[in-house]
């Protein structure tokens, strides 16, 4: 029979993603470093286990140093605690991790304290109903109502569910699910009692078989493919061109010049036109052909008109 118990501490608690999408709720345990104190045997101590230590204890005397005394360790452990085995298979000494116990997909139990909570009601501490906010009720509304009978029994019943200290009280949540494990770390499916840093015991109960692994996050910036030169200079791997947007304007220089408009040979000469007018020079019209007079003929028909007269 292997060991299947360990000694650990709540850290915190996140989220994760599966491989369906499904996002779910964890809790992340700290189980680093279990050490094998001593052995129980059925000879000497009528049963068979096996006590784990778990931290290390700052200040220890004698008394404390001298439990550990035959597992070797300069330290003594902050925890103790015992773990049924029905075979020592486990030597003094030895460092047990939480891979060497765990898997994912193993369905196990925590055990933990609980959070303090302090003096609480009915209601708070065990979810009662309370009485009516109407009809002349002015202070039932988180009361308790009756505690018992009349002459007979005369008293009230142990156990009876009313006001008091709640929480801080050994609690445990059965049927948890673990998702991944690590050298040190667990990652438990769901909320575990008591808060951080608080001690806690992980015992393993069986297997889920339609366990549905983590999403691994993405692989590492040395794992990606790299960009090709064609990319970076718009081209895709296969040699086509990407489409440019509207507002590129990543044009070459030779885009530019061919893409430059010629002017046609009207164009021109409608140009030459304009600049021989401005001289004062004869130039012929491209359109019909004829010859067009200068400004210096406009003045002599002027003078010929106003003699004429």
């Amino acid at each position: 029979m292997t060991l299947q118990a360990i000694i650990g501490q709540k850290i915190d608690q996140t989220q994760k993603f599966l491989e369906n999408g499904t996002r779910i709720p964890v809790t992340r345990l700290w189980v680093k470093e279990n050490v094998v104190v001593s052995h129980k045997t059925i000879d000497k101590d009528n049963y068979s286990a096996i006590q784990l230590g778990f931290g290390q204890k700052k200040k220890a005397g004698k008394a404390q140093m001298g439990q550990t005394k035959g597992a070797g360790l300069t330290t003594a452990p902050k925890f103790l605690k015992e773990v049924r085995m029905e075979k020592e298979l486990s030597s003094v000494g030895e460092t047990i991790n939480a891979a060497e116990v765990f898997k994912p997909g193993d369905m196990i139990n925590v055990t933990g304290i609980s959070k303090g909570k302090g003096y609480a009601g009915v209601v708070k501490r065990h979810h009662f109903k309370g009485g009516p906010r109407t009809h002349g009720q002015s202070d039932r509304e988180r009361a308790p109502g009756s505690i018992g009978q009349t002459t007979t029994p005369g008293r009230v019943y142990k156990g009876k569910r009313m006001a008091g200290r709640m929480g801080n009280e050994t609690a445990t949540i059965r049927n948890l699910e673990v998702v991944d494990v690590s050298e040190d770390t667990i990652l438990v499916k769901g909320l575990v009692p008591g808060g951080r840093n608080s001690l806690i015991m992980v015992k393993k109960v069986g297997e889920n078989k339609k366990f549905v692994p983590l999403y691994k996050d993405a692989v590492g910036t040395e794992d990606l493919p790299q960009v090709s030169d064609d990319v970076r200079q718009g081209k895709v791997r296969g040699g086509n061109e990407l489409p440019h947007s509207a507002g590129d304007a990543r044009v070459s220089d030779e885009e530019q010049t061919n893409t430059t408009p010629s002017l046609s040979d009207d164009s021109q000469n409608d140009s030459e036109i304009k600049e021989k007018d401005k001289s004062g020079s004869v130039i012929s019209s491209p359109e019909n052909g004829q010859s067009v007079s200068s400004s210096e003929d406009e003045n002599k028909e002027k003078e010929d008109k106003e003699n004429a007269k």
